[in-house]
This record gives C-alpha cells, structure tokens and sequence, in this order.
C-alpha cells in the first residue's frame, strides 16, 4: 500500500513539473508580444487547463488518452516497481531538460520511463509494440501537422487582411491571441493530465491483484478524484511558469507578432484536438513548435532558426531511448530493495 500512495504522489508530481515545463508551449507567444505578462499569462493558461477537466468528462465523456497510455505495457506485466521506476526516471529527465531550457517532450519522457522500467523487468515482450510505435511516429507527425495548418491559415489571414489598417489589425489579433491561447491552454490539459491518469490508472490495476484497497479492474472503474487531482497539478504547475523554455519557444526559433502568434496557437490547438479524437499523446511541445515554424516559414525560409530547431529535433528524438535507459537503470536499482 505505501508503495501505491508513493507512486500516485510521484504522478502528481511529474503532473505538477509537466505544467511548469510546459507553460512555455502555451503563453510564449503570447508572452513575447507582450499581449500579457508572463504572470498574467500563466494564470490564464491555468485556469483553460483545468476547464479541460470539465470538457474532458461533461463533453467528450471519456478520457481516451489515458486509455492509450495505460496501454504501453501489457497488463499481465504492468508491476508497482515497474510504474515506480517509470515515474522516476521521467521527472530525473523532466527538471534536466527544464533546466537547461530544452522543451522535450514530457509526454514521451514518461512513456519512455513506463516502457524502459517494463523491458527491464520482463523483456520486449512486455510492451505493446503497435502502442509505442504509434506514439513515436507522433513524434514526426504533430510537429508536421501543426506546420502544414499554421503555414496555410497565415497565408489565408494575410489574405483575408491585406487591405487592413495595419494598426487596427494587430490591435484585433492581440485580443484573438487571448482566444487561440485559451484554446491551446485547453488542449494542452486534455492532453498531458490524461497521460499521468493513464499511469495511475496502471498502478491501480496492477495494485488489484494484491488485494489492496484503491485496486481497480479497468480504465472504466478509475475514481473521479484521479482525473480531478491530474488537472487540478498540471494547472497549478502551469501557474508556477517556465520561463528558460518561455524564451526559446517565443523568440529563438522565429520572431513572433500578434497575428503570427495567434496562427500559431490556433493551429496548435486544432492539431491537439485532432489527437485527442485519435486517442493518441502527443507532445504539445512538438505541437506548438512546429505550428511556430510554420508560421515563420510563411516569410520566408530563413526566418526560422534552423540550428535551434534542428537542437530540438535531436532531444525530441533522444528523449524516448534515454527515459527507457534510466527507467531500466532505476528499476535495476529499485528490484534491491522491493
């Protein structure tokens, strides 16, 4: 029983440096245009990350996301010290690339763990492959997606204002990024509470076979509180900010205005939903970077920073392998004692 209580308060916390480490993806842009102040922003993303909760249960009436991630390993080997493992070696990888400012994927890194600490404990075996690949494959794909609808709504916008008062215009896209940040802010929670719910929910079944009392059989019995504490943390690690990754995401890869910003957020969130109706976690990071990219293409190619995005592409990249080679390190370590 201490083992499970542990685990869920390490999920919390991974949820909690989830959203301070990922502030960044949904205030940077809004931030360096200087619509709102960091405080204000963070408070704003906050609060549209915890109304996700109410989309999630009241609208869309299921948490699916959660599903897929507690799908990672398969059920007969999903173990306590296995999921323990896990969250370590994910938050150890987590506050690193936080504090040198890298914004990873917090998604991956705590599949990684899950999958790394299972392959450690019982072989390949172990995990879902079709799963995992899948999720990987998202990698490429969310950042392309956000691209690709960022790239074409900029083109459609310029378009659509080519005739504007260019002062009157960017006053309208200042208040339209408060928009396209709220709905970021709410993709942002639908997806990244539901992967640390979908880990708790791990624990839970596996906790059933030992007769322990918070034990479940499926998804479908996780308690109501889980899902309330998952993206009631996200939002408080939100309000918390993360401002190293605040200054990559709004000004070293491309400069930003009002209007690109908006694009930008727009086509991240729409991409988010997109994956949420998948059922598949996606990085917002991945998202949000490549919707960025996209909007500065629209210039011209080399208004991006190619350096920087090609630094980010190798710890997106990276960011998998090295979460499974430390979840297996601390597993091997954990299996001494427990």
């Amino acid at each position: 029983m201490t083992l499970l209580v542990t685990i869920i308060i390490l999920a919390l916390i991974f949820d909690y440096i989830n959203g301070f480490h990922d502030a960044a993806n949904s205030i940077a842009t809004i931030v360096s245009t200087k619509v709102l102040t960091p405080f204000q922003a963070v408070l704003w993303a906050a609060f549209f990350n915890f109304v996700a909760f109410f989309i999630a249960k009241y609208l869309i009436g299921e948490f699916g996301i959660a599903n897929t991630v507690s799908k990672t390993v398969y059920e007969d080997f999903i173990t306590l010290p296995v999921i323990f493992a896990g969250i370590i070696a994910a938050i150890i990888w987590n506050l690193a690339t936080w504090w040198f400012g890298i914004p990873s994927s917090s998604s991956h890194t705590l599949i990684g763990g899950f999958a790394g600490a299972a392959i450690m404990a019982s072989g390949f075996k172990a995990v879902q492959s079709v799963v995992i690949l899948k999720i990987a494959a998202f990698i490429f794909l969310a950042p392309i997606i956000g691209m690709t609808i960022a790239f074409l709504l900029t083109l459609l916008v310029l378009n659509i204002c080519k005739k504007a008062n260019p002062h009157k215009a960017e006053s309208w896209f200042k208040k339209l990024q408060l928009v396209s940040s709220a709905l970021f802010s709410i993709g942002h929670g639908l997806n990244d509470s539901q992967k640390v719910m979908g880990i708790i929910a791990a624990a839970l079944i596996a906790a059933h076979p030992l007769g322990l009392g918070m034990g479940i059989e499926s998804i479908e019995d996780l308690p109501n509180w889980v899902a309330f504490a998952c993206f009631t943390m996200i939002s408080l690690g939100t309000m918390s900010g993360g401002w190293k990754i605040v200054k990559t995401m709004g000004s070293r890869i491309t400069k930003v205005t009002p209007l690109e910003g908006m694009v930008a957020e727009t086509a991240g969130a729409l991409t988010l939903y997109l994956t949420e109706y998948l059922k598949i976690p996606v990085s917002t990071t991945h998202t949000i970077t490549g919707a960025i990219i996209g909007v500065g293409a629209t210039k011209r190619l080399s208004a991006v920073r190619w350096g920087v995005t090609q630094n980010l592409l190798v710890a997106w990249i990276l960011t998998i392998p090295v979460s499974g080679l430390l979840a297996a390190g601390v597993y091997l370590f954990v299996s001494l004692f427990i």
